[in-house]
This record gives C-alpha cells, sequence and structure tokens, in this order.
C-alpha cells in the first residue's frame, strides 16, 4: 500500500506544478462542514490510506504530513507505514500546527493550494497570520482529485424521502417561521444554511447520500420572501416535488448557489463554518455579511414532544436487540469462533430486526482486549480477534431508526476479570453516575458539568482526552451539537429538551479499555428563589453488567440509582421479549445490595 500512496502523492504533485502551488491542504470534510463526508469527498483517505474520520493532510514538492488527534495515533502509524506521510500529533507538546510547518518547509513568496469548496475562512486567517511574513500566501485551485482519482465516486444521487411529521412533530412551515424570526433578530434578512443536517430538519426531509447519516447533499436559502434548495433535481420523486410545492419552497440547481450568493436579499447571514469558496463570494459580492452560526444548529437540537416520545420509542427497540445480543454473546463467546467482527454484525442483524431501524447510526467499536484501550479502534480483517471467555469486551455501537438515532457502549465481562480491570470499570461507572446524577441551573454548559466524570478517576491518576458527550439527532447525525460536555471550553448552554451522551472511559494501553455509555435527555429539575434547574433523564434501556462492579466503591445514591435505573430497563423492555429472555432480563438486572 505504501508504493501506491506514494504515487499518489507524487500525481498530485505534478497537479500541483502545474497549478503553481508549492504545498496543498487536504482535510477531512466535504463542502458542507460534515462529520462523514460522501464517498466522492474522501480525497484525504484515498491520498493517505489513513480511514479515520478526524485528520488532515499536507503534501508539499518534497515532503507530505497527516494531521490527527490522539485517538487516531496508533491506527495512523500503522497505516502510514511504508509511505512518505510523516504522522504529526496534534496538541503534544513540540509538534507545529499546519500554517507553521509549512512556514518552515517553504520559500518565501510560494502558494499553498486549497480547494475552497472544502476548506473554511479560518484556514486562510490562520496561514495568512502565520505564513504572511514570509508572504506565502494561500490560492484557490480546482480540486485536483478530478484530474488524478482514476475510479472517483460521484456526488451521490440518492433520492430524498419525506419525514412524516409523526416523528417530526413541527411543520417546514412553523420551523421556517421561527427560524425567519431568528435571522431578524441577528440583523440579518436572509440566511444561507450549509449544514446538511440542518436542512434536513428544516424541511421535515431525509436521504441516503452521506454513511449512516440520513441528509442529502444541498444548501437552503431562507429570506423573509421565499426559500430556495440547491439540489440536483434527479434527487427528488414525484412526491417530493409536491411537498416543496406546497411548501413554497424554489428548487434550483446545486452549482446554482455560487452564482447566487452573489444577489442575496439585505443582510445575509452565513456560517462560520461556510466553504471559503462560497465565503469569499458572499464577502466579494455582497454589503453586509454576518458570519453567525444559523438559527437551526440550536433549534434542531431542543428536541418537541414528538420527537421526545419517538426517543423514547428507539430506545426500547434497540434494548430489545442489545438484550437479544448480550444474551447470544454469553451463549456463543464459551463455544468459540466469536470474533470482533462477527459480533459487530451480529448486533447490526438483531437492530435490523426492529421496527423502523434504517441502519447503523455510525461503524461500532468493537474492541476486545487490549484493542479497547484505543478510544476509536475499528476492526479490520487483520485486526479481527477471537472473542475469549475472559477479560473485557467493549461494544460502542447505535442505529438509525425512524423516531431517533441511538448511540450505546457497554462493556462485556466475558469470564473471569483482574482486579485492575474491575477497579477500572466501577471508576468509569462511578463518572458515568455522577454526570447521570447532577442537577444544574439553568444556563449551565457542557464544559461546566464535564469534570463529574472525571473526578474519581482523577483521584487515581487516570485521565481521558476526548469528550465525555455530544449531543445525538432525531433521524440525523449521531453526533449532533453545538452543545458538547467536555474539558475544552463549549459555551453553548444545556437546555430542556436536548439529548446528550454521557461516555467517560479509560483506557489502559495492551491491557483493556472501559466505556459506559446512555444518551441522555435534558428535562426539568426545579424551580427554587435561586432559579430554575435541570437534570438528567436516562433515555437508552439496557442493563449495565454487575459482575466487575466493586459495590463498596459506590456511593449510596450511586447503587440506589443503578438499580432503579434496572428496575426501569426490566420493565420497559419485558413486555417485548420472550420468556427465556425476560428470565435472563430479571437477572441482569436484579439490585446490587
Amino acid at each position: 500500500m505504501g508504493n501506491i500512496i506514494n504515487d499518489r502523492l507524487n500525481a498530485l504533485r505534478e497537479v500541483m506544478r502545474k497549478d503553481g502551488v508549492s504545498a496543498f491542504i487536504i482535510p477531512t470534510t466535504d463542502p458542507h462542514s460534515s462529520e462523514y463526508p460522501a464517498e466522492h469527498w474522501e480525497a484525504r483517505k484515498w491520498i493517505s490510506g489513513f480511514n479515520g474520520s478526524y485528520g488532515t493532510v499536507v503534501v508539499t514538492l518534497n515532503d507530505a504530513g497527516l494531521w490527527t488527534d490522539s485517538r487516531y495515533f496508533i491506527a495512523a502509524a500503522e497505516m502510514l507505514k511504508g509511505s512518505d506521510i510523516k504522522l504529526f500529533k496534534e496538541k503534544i507538546p513540540g509538534t507545529p500546527t499546519r500554517p507553521e510547518w509549512l512556514k518552515n518547509v517553504l520559500k518565501a513568496g510560494d502558494f499553498i493550494g486549497v480547494d475552497g469548496w472544502v476548506n473554511g475562512l479560518p484556514l486562510k486567517n490562520e496561514i495568512d497570520e502565520v505564513c504572511g511574513e514570509k508572504n506565502i500566501k494561500l490560492k484557490l485551485i480546482d480540486d485536483p482529485f478530478d484530474k488524478i482519482w482514476k475510479d472517483r465516486p460521484v456526488i451521490p444521487l440518492e433520492k430524498v424521502n419525506i419525514h412524516p411529521m409523526k416523528f417530526a412533530g413541527r411543520t417546514t412551515q412553523e420551523k421556517l417561521k421561527h427560524i425567519r424570526a431568528a435571522v431578524k433578530e441577528n440583523g440579518c434578512d436572509s440566511v444561507l444554511i450549509d449544514c446538511l443536517e440542518d436542512i434536513a430538519w428544516t424541511l421535515n426531509l431525509r436521504g441516503n447520500d452521506v454513511h449512516c447519516v440520513p441528509v442529502f447533499i444541498s444548501y437552503l436559502y431562507i429570506s423573509q420572501n421565499k426559500v430556495v434548495l440547491y439540489i440536483n433535481k434527479v434527487k427528488l420523486t414525484p412526491e417530493v416535488e409536491v411537498y416543496l410545492k406546497e411548501n413554497n419552497v424554489q428548487v434550483k440547481p446545486y452549482e446554482a448557489v455560487k452564482e447566487d450568493i452573489k444577489h442575496a436579499e439585505g443582510t445575509l447571514q452565513i456560517s462560520q463554518k461556510l466553504n471559503l469558496t462560497l465565503t469569499l463570494e458572499a464577502l466579494r459580492h455582497l454589503k453586509r455579511v454576518k458570519r453567525i452560526e444559523p438559527p437551526t444548529d440550536v433549534m434542531k437540537c431542543v428536541k418537541n414532544d414528538i420527537e421526545i416520545k419517538g426517543f423514547r420509542k428507539a430506545m426500547e427497540k434497540d434494548g430489545v436487540a442489545m438484550v437479544k445480543f448480550s444474551i447470544w454473546l454469553e451463549k456463543a463467546v464459551p463455544q468459540g469462533g466469536v470474533t470482533e467482527l462477527s459480533a459487530d454484525a451480529k448486533v447490526t442483524q438483531l437492530r435490523l430486526e426492529q421496527p423502523d431501524c434504517k441502519g447503523i447510526g455510525f461503524d461500532s467499536i468493537a474492541a476486545y482486549g487490549a484493542h479497547a484501550a484505543g478510544p476509536h479502534y475499528h476492526t479490520t480483517k487483520e485486526s479481527d480477534c477471537e472473542l475469549l471467555p475472559k477479560g473485557l469486551f467493549l461494544l460502542d455501537s447505535g442505529g438509525q431508526y425512524l423516531d431517533g438515532t441511538t448511540d450505546i457502549t457497554r462493556t462485556f465481562p466475558l469470564g473471569p476479570t483482574t482486579e485492575e480491570e474491575r477497579i477500572d470499570y466501577t471508576l468509569d461507572l462511578k463518572g458515568h453516575l455522577q454526570v447521570q446524577n447532577a442537577v444544574f441551573p439553568e444556563g449551565t454548559c457542557g464544559t461546566q458539568i464535564d469534570c463529574l466524570a472525571r473526578l474519581a478517576m482523577w483521584k487515581h491518576g487516570i485521565n481521558y482526552l476526548h469528550g465525555t458527550g455530544h449531543g445525538v439527532g432525531e433521524y440525523l447525525s449521531v453526533h449532533e451539537g453545538p452543545h458538547q460536555m467536555r474539558m475544552n471550553w463549549m459555551p453553548t448552554p444545556l437546555m430542556a429538551g436536548m439529548t446528550l451522551t454521557d461516555e467517560p472511559a479509560i483506557y489502559k494501553p495492551g491491557r483493556h479499555g472501559v466505556r459506559h455509555e446512555n444518551t441522555l435527555l435534558v428535562v426539568p429539575a426545579m424551580e427554587t428563589a435561586d432559579g430554575k434547574f435541570l437534570k438528567f433523564e436516562p433515555l437508552t434501556l439496557c442493563p449495565i453488567y454487575k459482575e466487575p462492579i466493586i459495590i463498596d466503591m459506590l456511593t449510596p445514591e450511586e447503587l440506589q440509582w443503578l438499580n432503579e435505573y434496572h428496575k426501569m430497563v426490566y420493565d420497559r423492555l419485558s413486555p417485548y421479549l420472550n420468556e427465556e429472555e425476560k428470565t435472563w432480563l430479571k437477572n441482569a438486572t436484579s439490585p446490587l445490595k
């Protein structure tokens, strides 16, 4: 593979020379800043062989580097073997940023090439600030991969579907009314929405253009007088065309947005993440532009009553699938032959048997033993291993249901566990429960709660480098923002109706990994003289394995919550199970003393 990657790098360098650039930056994303780009935009994966969900490749005429974070240090080093691409470990002391590295390796007056459709204005500003003193400038060039990626997948042409009101809960017209009011409050007259999840949510439509995320490639322009959807028309069924006309939504070709943005009405509101090509077009041709995240960014995160009801239903179906999987796993592992990949395939099969399940919510992490010490380990045919009747197996998985997206992690004891494994299992559970049981005033953001998940670990000198929680979409992306729970500052306040995961973790390289994850709903707690307070309701319904828990390490409150949670799990799931499954669940959810 290394030789193939080096050949691709050299092909790119030939295009770079013709375009007069000495470096080229290749991000992970697409023109919509999507977390999961469609295959057409997986140029970073194609040029480097690195298949992680986060990373940027920078290629010069003589060198190449991949920048990624701690989730992928081990995996990236393995995938880059044999190629000329050097691994740069982000946020590790001594690692230069991409602009710093380019400043050092390029000559004064050189140009750095980018495809403006998949990079943003912050990159240009950073390059200008760091490299400006050497007169190194950014230059927009045509996408070079159209020339060198011979079998490049086309931009998806999948059909768009209407998301029924029984799941959406609010009409498109209601949403447009609130969006227009919010845009006006921001001192703007129109808004261009580029986030695919926001477009799907606004129009109550779903698609199949992106792996695991039911969205469709498009832009949406909303003014006080009109709405325009920029999309390849072949994606629209007759039913969807009628639906859009009924909602007074004009349809124009996807590519027309570049010209139309020059003629936006009044003051245009654009996202700070809008790609560089469209941002520069707006800034060059319009008198007034405000770079403010569209109101849909938060609106879609606050679920209405119908969506919340749907989430609860989706979690029941997902819980049934997880119970069936747990029973299967307990029987199958001692018999031999179960591997990480076959276990993942089994849980996917059981989800797809549930009503309204449309697929997986993300690529599962099925990690046995030492593999679970990689926070975002993904099994390959080469790394796949058998699950033995001992130690811990971590499974982070989820489904896409018409009524909600699910995300759950359970750490399964497959047999005897070590004292270290039991201590770490219990410490991680304590972190999970401290978040679950938090009560906090309105206006609190996820960063202010994040430390609760870590306190018990910190006392043992343990920490993890990723966030503790992220938003979850309603049959949309499993990673929904802007609200998050993590150590670095995330100012968006948590609001009643938001969904959020709770997933602290412990990783011991070469030994094991532990993670407990439920999806939570933010709900009102109380109102006092000091204001309104919020708390979390667990949405996920699945037993937490009791065998590795060191009971004496739990507080009375933690123990009481776990027993109450398990009772709820049994009460909610047992009506959907047969007698054998009920018996298993009764035992799995029996009280800890």
